[in-house]
Formats: structure tokens, C-alpha cells, sequence
């Protein structure tokens, strides 16, 4: 979930005075790169929700719209280096959608080039809900595909944080949640088939995990599931999004659908990092030759903005860690 917190907006109207000045300000160009390990940021500015995709020997990041744009774009050789693209991965939104609440894109391959699901603001019921974009390569910008939302159940109070995730016999499955946060009702991570083109559901969905646990507040959502020698990881964040009290938790089960077991504490918090990470999540899970990664976000230290971070992750019988 990604919203503007106050600190941002002063400094996005700053910008915008300066603009009408006629001096405004040049965009900010990431930092250089640190390690993985070193707990410090790999994208030192604004880049929340990351979602990773692996395309023509390159990492591609896609991530919550800020600075004027969307969905923002940045590009990597080896996760630790960074360039943000100054463009706009979704310069047009879809006709349903209000401008200004653009979140957690995800991106996948399709059968035609790449098809993104993006969270953004339904105008007629001013709930939040997901939309399908695509785009016949990673270098093009994204086109709004259908007249309605994919997923946008009002009752529910919305949906946001799709995510993608292929099974071992080639079923597409969307991913996402319910945003019962904002009306006082549950937030279930959800599930559901996809078609070969990934524009439409094949099936109905089925709901996976809900906040039951202390540490997770009043919701869970950015769902991100992965499968490891026969076993299905759910990867969720927790809590507040805008304090260190946010974490990433994982449940696991033996078939996509569940039923899920959640590990009882977060695999990564503010806590458990000793302060290195403040309020991560957001995350994706990426494999390389070397082993897994944890992409992820976390607040700089005047919480105004999320940079980007990286992370080891390993699987075994025993759960999951990281770092």
C-alpha cells in the first residue's frame, strides 16, 4: 500500500512553486550502489512496491508512482546497481481509474510481450482496484486493456497488490488483496486462476490468509508467492505501512490454494534487523544464480521516502529466513 505522507507532499509542492518559477529542480539520480549485506540502500530515493522482472540478461524494477509519474522504471545488472529510468512505465491510465493513486505495479511475461496489473483509484466507487495493462516489450509504455477493472470488489472495500504467480503445470495465477483496511473489515489475501493472456480470471477465487497475529495489526497485504522443492511460500507485509512497526511475514503450505501456515514472527522487521531495515515490505522475491533475493522497501531516516533494499533469502524444512 503506498500513500503520500505529509513531509512528501510539502516537498512535492516545493517542486511544483519552483516549476511555476520557472527553475525547477532537476530530478535526483540514485545513489551508487551498496551491498547487498551492508544494510544500507541499493536505490537511495523514492521507489516503493517493487516488483522484479528478469528480461534480456537485465533486472527490471517497477514501482509505485511519485515525482508526477505513474509507475516509475528502473534497470539493474546485478540488483546491487541501479539506473532509474525519468520516464513513465504508464503514462495513460485506464478510463475507470482517477488520477493520483497509482500502486504496487506487477509485471509478467505474456505470449504477446508483458502484461502489468496495476492498483488505482475506481472513479465510480472511489475504492481502490486492479487494472491490466500491456506493453509488446519492457522498453514501451504500458496501455490500459478493458473498459473495467479486473478486480474491484467494492463490498470488500477494494482491492490493491496484485502479484503474479506461475505453477509447475504452466497455471497462471493473480494474487492479491482485499483492502478491508479502509472501511473497518478484514483484508484477505486472495487468489485466483488466469487466462493464457492474462487479461481475465479462468476461475474463481479463493481466499488464502487474513490478520490473526499481533504483530500484524489491522492488515496484511502485498502478497508475493514463490514454491521451493514441492513447498508454496506466502510472502505478506503487515502493520502500518508509514512506521517501523511494518514487517514482512511468510506462511507456507504444500499446494498453491493452501492451507497456509504462518511462521509466528516476521522473517524481517525493524527489530530483527537491528535498525538496519525501518519498516520494510513491499516485497519480491527473486532468483539468480547465486540464490534467492528479498526486494524490498524500507523508510529513509526522516521517514519522507522508500528506498529500495535487497536481502538473502533462504528456504529449508525448518521455515524461512533472511539475511
Amino acid at each position: 500500500m503506498s500513500r503520500l505522507r505529509p513531509a512528501a507532499l510539502v516537498a512535492m509542492g516545493i517542486a511544483a512553486l519552483l516549476t511555476v518559477a520557472g527553475c525547477a529542480a532537476p530530478a535526483p539520480e540514485p545513489a551508487p550502489a551498496e551491498s547487498p549485506a551492508a544494510g544500507g540502500f541499493v536505490l537511495d530515493e523514492d521507489f516503493p512496491d517493487p516488483d522484479v522482472i528478469e528480461a534480456d540478461g537485465e533486472y527490471v524494477a517497477f514501482a509505485t508512482g511519485s515525482h508526477g509519474l505513474n509507475i516509475r522504471v528502473a534497470r539493474s545488472a546485478d540488483l546491487a546497481s541501479w539506473t532509474v529510468e525519468r520516464r513513465d512505465a504508464l503514462p495513460v491510465l485506464p478510463a475507470w481509474a482517477s488520477p493520483g493513486r497509482t500502486w504496487a505495479p506487477e509485471v509478467a511475461a505474456s505470449n504477446d510481450g508483458y502484461v502489468m496489473y496495476v492498483t488505482a483509484q475506481d472513479t465510480a466507487s472511489e475504492r481502490q482496484c486492479i487494472g491490466v495493462a500491456v506493453a509488446g516489450s519492457l522498453d514501451e509504455d504500458f496501455a490500459p486493456v478493458g473498459e473495467e477493472p479486473l478486480v474491484c470488489p467494492v463490498d470488500a472495500g477494494g482491492a490493491i497488490d496484485a502479484a503474479t504467480f506461475d505453477d509447475a503445470d504452466g497455471t497462471r495465477y493473480l494474487l492479491w488483496k482485499t483492502d478491508g483496511n479502509c472501511c473497518a473489515q478484514d483484508t484477505w489475501l486472495m487468489m485466483a486462476p488466469l487466462t493464457a493472456d492474462g487479461t481475465a480470471f479462468a476461475g474463481e477465487p479463493v481466499r488464502l490468509l487474513k490478520q490473526d497475529q499481533e504483530w500484524e495489526g489491522s492488515l496484511i497485504e502485498a502478497p508475493t508467492l514463490v514454491e521451493r522443492d514441492g513447498r508454496y511460500h506466502l510472502f505478506y507485509s503487515a502493520n502500518d505501512y508509514g512506521s517501523d512497526a511494518y514487517a514482512i511475514g511468510v506462511a507456507t503450505a504444500t499446494a498453491p490454494t493452501g492451507p497456509y501456515e504462518k511462521q509466528p514472527e516476521p522473517v524481517l522487521s525493524t527489530a530483527s534487523s537491528d535498525g538496519a531495515f525501518t519498516g520494510p515490505g513491499g516485497q519480491d522475491v527473486v532468483a539468480t544464480s547465486g540464490g534467492d533475493v528479498l526486494v524490498f522497501h524500507g523508510w529513509d531516516e526522516q521517514f519522507i521516502y522508500r528506498g529500495l533494499h535487497t536481502q538473502p533469502v533462504a528456504f529449508s524444512p525448518d521455515g524461512v529466513t533472511v539475511g
